[in-house]
């Protein structure tokens, strides 16, 4: 099910197996992929089991597609599993300094993102950026297991996008919070979601946004 929440930037949210609807895509009709995967370590997701096992089966169907699919791709992948992943271009750092976290070294402080694909300030002589986003931010529960917060998400987006006329791909839309950044940043937007769930509540957050900028 298809459902376009706006015509300028285009906002389409589609509820469905995103494995299924990659294959009907275009190579390269999208110029950034950027997304948030599970992450294999056990979180409670609507009918999805979060195991190693079963993250690694999707590394391997979606990848593909994915890089078929994207000039650029952004995939964060949480600090544990990124080895599951073909090696990418290059690796950025989102740096939070009070990481809330503990891990086996001790708190963490940062988390990885893979990309792949070639810098679109560079590529476009618009120079050289860092490849850390420094942005200290808690999400906001959502009803979702692992929302991003949006501060840094609209930060890592125009790191991967140039052009206000850029279409941005989210296989794995979750709450919506792609849909919400590229609402506010004007992007076009293409976020797809398994769960009906999740997809009821990334349209209200992106439906928000929009009424909000018709009343301005």
């Amino acid at each position: 099910m298809s459902k376009i929440l706006n015509e300028k930037p285009k906002i389409e949210i589609i509820c469905g197996d995103c494995l299924d609807i990659l294959k009907t895509m275009k190579d390269k009709s999208v110029d950034l992929v950027l997304t948030d995967p599970p992450y294999g370590v056990g979180l409670e997701y609507d009918g999805y089991k979060d195991t190693k096992d079963n993250l690694k089966k999707l590394i391997d169907i979606f990848m593909p597609e994915f890089l078929r699919i994207g000039k650029i791709v952004f995939i964060t992948c949480g600090n544990g599993n990124q080895h599951l992943y073909p090696p990418p271009d290059w690796t950025l750092a989102w740096v939070y300094r009070g990481g809330a976290n503990q891990c086996s070294w001790g708190f963490n402080t940062w988390q990885p993102i893979l990309a792949y694909g070639k810098c679109p300030y560079r590529s476009n002589g618009m120079g050289a950026r860092a490849d850390t986003i420094w942005q200290e931010e808690t999400p906001k529960p959502n009803g979702h297991p692992c929302p991003k917060p949006i501060k840094f998400w609209e930060k890592l987006l125009i790191r991967g996008s140039v052009k206000e006329t850029d279409t941005i791909l989210d296989p794995f839309m979750g709450s919506g919070t792609t849909g919400v950044a590229c609402a506010n940043l004007n992007r076009n937007f293409i976020g797809i979601e398994i769960s009906e769930k999740y997809c009821a509540i990334a349209e209200e957050r992106i439906m928000r946004v929009l009424n909000q900028q018709k009343l301005f």
